[in-house]
């Protein structure tokens, strides 16, 4: 049985966990059940997240483009500027079976984001204008990038994952390009879904962990990877695992997987951020299901250079 080094959950009730590990602290950011706002917490360890209070920076309008449904924030330090992506929507309507999502950026020039003054930046404005959620960003080869999740119509199914350089921290530069779109079977259980991209770099590559599949006990995470020196906007470079490497476990109770960020310990050890239930009995929409719980465990790395992310570790605190 997987043992992590921390108490599982790490922070209840917090689904879409980014931790961001900047000039030595700990950041935490997630979406909250009531989906109306984006809070922070800070602490100069790991475990200190679990215990740290968090900092309100920004609560949701009562109307307009960013009214509804605030969705999966990240926290990232791009150039001097602190910058906060997340998902919102206008309405809780629902357009061909999907939210109305698109994407948005606050962004923060004072050195602590906990007590400097956010101001909101508008949306990030895609090719298409459909349903997009889950950005983050990355340094690579130089260059700032922006990774999301987005439903093309002219193709089946929920969302698909996108790449584009940045010109700013809230405009992309150039076309896009498609890495992946669900197309198989452990992807498209409930829905068809990609979603939730987080990167991570070893030794000669650059990989991708997304999520896939309805966020019940079905969602699980895929990879994708890529030679560090091929170039990133040409997704004929680009590797896709036929296999989930995070799955649900029935004997530890771990229920849905995923939708992780990459974090290090203080010793420098590779740490897997995500949420799951301890449950499947979901009464309604599993998204207003508040018990996704983060939780956190480390992970390896095989002969082949390949991250073994092993099975979700069983709670050591009950609910």
């Amino acid at each position: 049985m997987t043992t992590s080094l921390w108490q599982n959950p790490f922070i209840e009730q917090r689904a879409d966990p980014f931790i961001l590990r900047e000039n030595g602290q700990y950041y935490f950011i997630a979406s909250v059940p009531e989906y109306d706002r984006l809070e922070i917490r800070s602490a100069d360890t790991l475990n200190g997240l679990a215990s740290a209070q968090p900092v309100v920076v920004w609560r949701k309008p009562e109307q307009g483009p960013m009214s509804e449904l605030i969705w999966a924030p990240e926290l990232h330090k791009i150039g001097g500027t602190w910058v906060i992506y997340f998902a919102a929507a206008p309405t809780r309507a629902i357009k061909d079976g999907l939210f109305q999502h698109r994407m948005f950026a606050l962004a923060c020039t004072d050195s602590d984001p906990m007590r400097g003054e956010w101001r909101e930046c508008g949306q990030i404005v895609t090719p298409i204008d459909s349903f997009a959620l889950d950005a983050t960003h990355f340094v690579h080869q130089g260059k700032n990038w922006y990774l999301w999740a987005q439903k093309d119509p002219h193709i089946a199914g929920n969302s698909n994952l996108y790449l584009a350089e940045l010109a700013s921290p809230w405009a992309i530069k150039g076309q896009p390009v498609m890495l992946s779109k669900p197309e198989y079977e452990w992807e498209c259980r409930g829905f068809s879904v990609n979603e939730g991209p987080a990167v991570i770099r070893h030794g000669e590559r650059l990989f991708v962990s997304y999520s896939a599949s309805a966020t019940d006990e079905n969602y699980c995470m895929g990879l994708l990877w890529i030679a560090a020196e091929a170039d990133p906007l040409n997704n004929a470079n680009w590797q896709k695992s036929p296999h989930p490497l995070f799955t649900t476990s029935y004997e530890n109770r771990q229920f849905g997987p995923g939708h992780n960020s990459f974090t290090v310990t203080e010793q420098g050890e590779d740490v897997l951020a995500y949420h799951a239930r301890n449950y499947t009995e979901i009464e309604g929409d599993p998204l207003y299901d508040p018990n996704r719980h983060t939780r956190l465990k480390t992970f390896s790395w095989n002969a082949e250079g390949m991250p073994e992310f092993g099975t979700p570790p069983a709670d050591t605190v009950s609910d």
